[in-house]
């Protein structure tokens, strides 16, 4: 049950402190963030975790972590609905937590977007559906192959929580402007909740695309990192 709670709390607080630092910090004025900020802040809440409870749960926060580290053999079938429900639990108690604060706000509204991903439309920078979904698949993809060679035994020892937090800032710098940036069904739907409509239309690609990312991600790294007989 730790190791639930756990991944409940780690996810809670990325979303709170990535959507959040979207919501409240990005466009600020004249002290803004920035998409440079939000990259950050996301990395960051990942990094922070794995060093807090990394040796609890793993710190996976994601259910297409979960589901990548489960298909490169690096995580038991039993546990793997457990995580996911955990992970989505942390994220919509973030987003409760987020709308109760960014409510506050006059003039503020839920639908104008929330952090909440998307595609076409909803796009940041008007992206279509297929762009949406190869960024979605390709940037998961490579997010569990750094996961998996940097928490690799062979790999330097205590780096990994760094090398995993600046990828997702990466990840983040590249496709935020394409769907907001997603890599993380838990995220997505934690958000989406709140922002109505439109997200929960398209939410179910920020499920399918990262699934299927993480399942490549697993499947490559299986083979380049296959230790030689």
């Amino acid at each position: 049950m730790k190791k639930y709670v756990a991944e409940s709390v780690g996810t809670f607080w990325l979303v709170l402190g990535g959507c959040g630092s979207a919501v409240l910090a990005a466009a600020f004025p004249e002290v803004g963030i920035g998409l440079l900020g939000v990259s950050l802040a996301f990395g960051l809440t990942v990094m922070t975790m794995a060093y807090a409870i990394g040796h609890i749960s793993g710190c996976h926060l994601n259910p297409a972590v979960s589901i990548g580290l489960w298909a490169g053999r690096r995580f038991p079938s039993n546990q793997l609905l457990p995580y996911i429900v955990a992970q989505v639990v942390g994220a919509v108690a973030a987003g409760i937590v987020l709308y109760l604060i960014a409510s506050g706000k006059s003039g503020f509204a839920a639908s104008a977007g929330f952090a909440a991903n998307g595609y076409g439309s909803h796009s940041p920078g008007g992206y279509s559906l297929f762009a949406a979904l190869i960024t979605e698949v390709v940037m998961t993809m490579m997010f569990l192959l750094v996961i998996l060679g940097s928490t690799d035994k062979r790999a330097p020892q205590g780096m990994a929580p760094i090398a995993i937090g600046l990828c997702l800032t990466l990840i983040h710098l590249i496709s935020i402007p394409v769907t907001n940036t997603s890599v993380n069904p838990a995220r997505s739907t934690g958000v989406a909740l709140f922002a109505g409509g439109w997200a929960i239309g398209q939410l179910w690609l920020f499920w399918l695309a990262p699934i299927v990312g993480a399942f490549l991600g697993a499947k490559i790294y299986d083979y380049i990192g296959a230790e030689e007989a």
